[in-house]
Order: structure tokens, then C-alpha cells, then sequence
């Protein structure tokens, strides 16, 4: 599957900016672990590969809808997902507005299915007696969140959507079992690097209070290298260029977890001076 350039607008003129910022989460985890959506929809993950997630734009009606699984071939039908995570009235008529629009406009003539994806059932409150034949039709699906304990083995990337709503006082312990599912069962370090990105993100969105101990011990010094806090502080020292900047860095570095020896090596000191530069003040 090829990745396509997705640009959150989905309801933008109605949702909360929370809201917005869980789509674009929802939709990195389309764009790098495309299988997760399948298999919220219980189809075979492996249907993935004939598709490519993007955004579509009707040029004629100057708009945009994003979410959208493209199949490659003429056979298949075209997904248009959406997430919502506000309660809306209006959410399934913008919803068939936007694909019969661009159904309408496209050449192509697949068939289509809709696929919205709450956090659970209370947000499902859009008006649904003038759509009830689509609705109850095998033309959209409603998924709830709270309910994917019902899939029978869960993936990674499903792992990483139930991190979206798992509770804040059992956030970080999910993290951390999903990151070490992730070193053990994705070889590819670009996926493995976009998963831990994923999981630090969701993390400072449920929890922004979260410090840097804190999200020290949570990665080991891989995969804490790939996390935004990380690259803030290392490039605070390596930008000053200068030995005091390194040894103002030191503590930070120290604070996230990071060994003597790690924080030499990448510093480039001497693991004396990093051993003196954490040491308590008497």
C-alpha cells in the first residue's frame, strides 16, 4: 500500500479542536498500519495491500474528504471513514452529503462503504431516521471503541487504537506493554519508530502532564531516542556547541533514564565529567 497526503478537514466546521487532534491520530495509524482499519471492520487485514488511504478532493464542489481507502482495482469498494469523537446531530448527513458529492463527481464506479468510528455509543447521537436503510444496510459500519474487546486477537495497531481511550490510570502501563510487543514483532524500524511516535503522542494528548522521568522509563534508550522529548533536549545541548551546553544537558538526559555511558556516548564527553555532572551537590 502506498501512503497518500492526508489533511485532517474532516468536520472541521463542527468538531472540537480534541477531537480534530484524535483524527489526525486515527489517521497515522491508517496511513502507516493501513491492516489496523480492516480489521476493525472484522476483514481480512491482508485486503490492506489492495488499497491506498488518502484524502480525495471534488475540485468542482471545492472540497475535501479525508479518511478515504482507494482500491486498485474496479472490483473492490471504496471506504470513506470517519472519526468522531464529539457528539453531533448532523454527523451522518454531512457524512452521505460528502460521498454522494463525490461519487457524483469521480469517474471511478466502484460500489462504497462507510465506516464511522466512535468511542463508544453515547457520541452516537446523529439524526438516523431519514438514513435508517443505509444505517442498518451493509453500507456502513459503526464501530465503538470501547467494544474492540470483542475482536478475537488484537494487533498492534489495534493495541494502539484502544490506547486512545484506555483509562489515564492504566495509560502508561498499556504503552509500555505495546511498545515491547513492538520490538519483538515489527522488524521494520521505520514502522517500529512511527508506532513508538504514535504511542507518545496519544500519550501526552490523554495525559500532558506526563514529565520526562516519566516517559524515561517508560522506552528503553532506542526507542526513547525517537520520542519528541528526547530530540528537544539532545538538540538543546548539540546546538550550543559548546561544553556548557552538553553539561546542562546532562541532568535532562540523566532524568529521562539514559545510562552514564549513553549520555556520553552521545554527547561525545567523557564518561567522567557526565559522572560528575550528575552527581548530588553537597
Amino acid at each position: 500500500m502506498s501512503n497518500g497526503k492526508t489533511v485532517c478537514k474532516i468536520c472541521s466546521s463542527t468538531v472540537k479542536p480534541a477531537a480534530l487532534k484524535t483524527d489526525s491520530i486515527f489517521y497515522r495509524i491508517f496511513q502507516s498500519f493501513p491492516s489496523t482499519f480492516f480489521e476493525l471492520i472484522n476483514q481480512p487485514p491482508s485486503l490492506a495491500s489492495a488499497y491506498q488511504f488518502s484524502s480525495v478532493e471534488v475540485k468542482q464542489l471545492a472540497f475535501r474528504i479525508d479518511g478515504v481507502f482507494l482500491p486498485n482495482t474496479p472490483e473492490l469498494p471504496i471506504y470513506f471513514a470517519e472519526v468522531q469523537f464529539q457528539p453531533d446531530k448532523k454527523i451522518y448527513s454531512r457524512l452521505f452529503a460528502e460521498i454522494f458529492n463525490y461519487l457524483d463527481k469521480t469517474e471511478l464506479t466502484n460500489t462504497w462503504r462507510g465506516v464511522v468510528i466512535f468511542p463508544n455509543r453515547s457520541v452516537d447521537t446523529g439524526d438516523t431516521d431519514r438514513y435508517a436503510e443505509l444505517l442498518n444496510s451493509q453500507r456502513v459500519t459503526r464501530v465503538y471503541l470501547n467494544e474492540l474487546s470483542s475482536i478475537p486477537t488484537s494487533s498492534i495497531g489495534i493495541e494502539t487504537v484502544k490506547l486512545i481511550i484506555e483509562p489515564e490510570s492504566t495509560a502508561t502501563a498499556k504503552a509500555i506493554e505495546i511498545v515491547n510487543s513492538a520490538r519483538k514483532e515489527i522488524l521494520n524500524v521505520a514502522q517500529q519508530r512511527e508506532i513508538i511516535q504514535l504511542i507518545e503522542t496519544i500519550l501526552i494528548y490523554k495525559l500532558p502532564r506526563l514529565s520526562r522521568e516519566e516517559m524515561g522509563k517508560m522506552f528503553g534508550l532506542s526507542e526513547l531516542k525517537q520520542t519528541r522529548f528526547y530530540q528537544e533536549v539532545f538538540a538543546e545541548g548539540k546546538g550550543e556547541g559548546k561544553l556548557e551546553g552538553k553539561l546542562e544537558t546532562i541532568p535532562q538526559l540523566w532524568a529521562l533514564g539514559l545510562s552514564i555511558e549513553q549520555i556520553a556516548q552521545a554527547l561525545g564527553l567523557d564518561e567522567q565529567v557526565v559522572r560528575q555532572a550528575v552527581q548530588p551537590k553537597s
